[in-house]
């Protein structure tokens, strides 16, 4: 069978975070569920940041390493959001141009929740196997982000998402697929799907996040138990514990990974509780390193695990990976993939950490000045310069590096430059 999955992989995680304990404490939350969160920090997307500065920033440093025969190979871009600006044109039409990607290419955006990373990638992988375009790379991009914003006047603390606030990430995974899995090749045909009719979680106004929060972590937990039972009828010789060394999440928060995890190892190992801390600790933990750092990222999120459990596991020799992908509402997989060393070569290449690291923390009187700021781009946008309208200086986030930025919105089109 032919060999397909992923050839290079990058995250962009922007410019600023915002420390989740504190947080939590400035907005008087109850700490016993922040303990349960088992998150560290979160990325803050700042008003001249959007899902297409995300996703090309993610995306640039695959392509710059592409020789222009290899760049024109990519004949198929998918952007996988829920943080669409435009009802009708596609995101992806401006990461296509931005990326100066060949016009002979299939550009189009699909959303699903957070599931949407996940079935764009299986989307590519098909259009890989299919042969039909002979050669040819996709490009699959999931880029998220959570813009919360309250009006002049508004409360803080009375929005629907005051307990999703300290979780909320933003960030994008940029994924070239191609014949050549030189980070993750994926076990074709191995994959388990769940899925069912769901209001745990919702958008239902464009900037708006409303949900139940016990019963997205029932309908999450329900998914990632039969997902893997299908995955097992498909691959009867799979065992849990055995088949994969590693374990990557959609991980909205740690500790719903945690349960996750502690209920599968309950119900069909029946391990005793410290077997099934040690097991966590070796297997899962390694996927959720990163995520602590950056929060949920939607579509992205499984991907952001898998990067993270590359960089920190034991990759001596090969290594197969398990890895769930939820959506709300709901849509769920269970599906596989070896790592080897060269996976962590590719991983550490692209700088994941250092960029992580090199966020700029922002205080709380900024993150709550931002929160009203963040109204003035806010979905139905039709005119605004970026470098006017705003009294937060926004542009001292961003360091030495070049990174794609919203410069200005003229009649709902969005125009963007490289910072310096």
């Amino acid at each position: 069978m032919s060999q397909v999955g992923i050839e290079e992989i990058n995250f962009y995680g922007g410019v600023a975070y915002l420390d989740v304990c504190e947080l939590v404490q400035h907005r008087d939350l109850d700490m016993a569920r922040f303990d349960n969160l088992l998150m560290k920090q979160k990325t803050i997307a700042l008003p001249n940041e959007d899902l297409v500065t995300y996703g090309v920033n993610a995306a640039k440093p695959i392509i710059d390493k592409l020789t222009e025969e290899e760049k024109n190979q990519i004949k198929l871009l998918i952007t996988c959001t829920e943080s669409a600006f435009d009802f009708s044109k596609s995101a992806s039409n401006y990461i296509h141009d931005y990326l100066g990607l060949s016009r002979n290419c299939r550009v189009f955006e699909i959303k699903q929740a957070c599931y949407a990373g996940t079935a764009g990638f299986q989307m590519a992988v098909n259009y890989i196997l299919s042969n039909t375009a002979p050669n040819a790379k996709a490009l699959v991009i999931a880029s998220d982000i959570s813009r919360f914003m309250v009006e002049k006047g508004g409360d803080v603390l009375s929005q629907d998402w005051s307990y999703a606030e300290p979780s909320g990430g933003s960030g994008a995974v940029a994924m070239l697929i191609s014949n050549a899995p030189k980070v993750f090749s994926l076990d074709v045909g191995a994959f388990g799907n769940y899925s069912f009719e769901v209001m745990d979680t919702c958008r239902p106004g464009t900037d708006t996040e409303a949900g139940d929060a016990d019963l997205s972590l029932y309908s999450y937990l329900e998914c990632y138990e039969n997902a893997l039972k299908d995955y097992i009828c498909r691959v009867p010789e799979a065992d849990y514990c055995n088949t994969f060394q590693y374990l990557s999440f959609h991980t909205p928060f740690g500790g719903m990974i945690k349960g996750a995890h502690r209920s599968i190892m309950r119900k069909l190992v029946r391990a005793p509780t410290k077997e099934i801390e040690i097991d966590f600790g070796k297997r899962v933990q390694p996927g959720l390193t990163y995520c602590q750092r950056v929060g949920n990222i939607m579509g992205g999120t499984v991907f952001l695990s898998l990067i993270s459990t590359i960089a920190h596991a034991d990759l001596s020799s090969p290594k197969r990976v398990g890895c769930f992908s939820y959506g709300s509402g709901c849509c769920s997989e269970f599906y596989s993939g070896v790592l080897t060393q060269q996976s962590k070569a590719m991983i550490d290449e692209m700088n994941i950490a250092y960029r992580i690291d090199q966020r700029n923390k922002i205080d709380l009187s900024e993150y709550d000045q931002l929160l009203y700021e963040n109204t003035k781009v806010k979905f139905g946008a039709r005119n605004l310069l970026l470098d006017d309208c705003f009294e937060m200086d926004i542009n001292k986030f961003f360091s030495d590096y070049p990174a794609l930025v919203l410069k200005s919105i003229k009649e709902f089109h969005r125009e963007y430059e490289w910072t310096s």
